[in-house]
């Protein structure tokens, strides 16, 4: 490996870190940490189907540790009548902040919109998060304030 960071996508052998990443970020965004069993279930999201539901890129810091990742599908906006590309997730290891990862995350999540043929990316970020925000502008993004409540609904067999 090259004394470079790199972007790639996600491999089967990345998700123990990636699900590591996902419960550090939880707890950066003071949420409930994910369920035991995450790695596996992003595998068959990412690689158990011919048409993956999830995309999913690491940041590797040079000498291969995996210090980041970005997700994303391709979703639909009833309101606006288009398909985009929705980023779940976006998460550095704070070690590794201010690296440009960040960046580059963001730019193969808007390859992986190009490819998909889809002309935007969508996500959202926590009021308080000052610095994602910050850091979204500077990438020349656009912020829509709205105040929405998440809901759940478990789905009874």
């Amino acid at each position: 490996m090259s004394g470079a960071p790199v972007v790639r996508p996600a491999r089967p052998a990345d998700l123990p870190r990636v699900a590591e990443l996902a419960r550090l970020h939880t707890a950066y965004e003071r949420a409930a940490p994910p369920a035991p069993g995450l790695a596996e279930r992003l595998d068959t999201l990412l690689f158990a189907r011919s048409a993956p539901r999830l995309r999913c890129l690491v940041a590797e810091a040079p000498g291969g540790e995996v210090v980041g990742y970005a997700t994303c599908a391709p979703e639909v906006s009833t309101w606006d009548g288009c398909e985009f590309l929705h980023m779940d997730c976006l998460f550095l290891d704070p070690d590794h902040r201010g690296r440009g990862l960040g960046a580059r995350l963001m730019d193969a999540v808007l390859a992986e919109a190009r490819a998909l043929g889809l002309a935007e990316v969508r996500w959202q970020t926590p009021a308080w998060n000052e610095g994602a925000i910050r850091f979204y502008g500077r990438l020349g993004a656009r912020g829509h304030a709205q105040e929405k409540v998440r809901f759940t609904l478990p789905v009874a067999n």
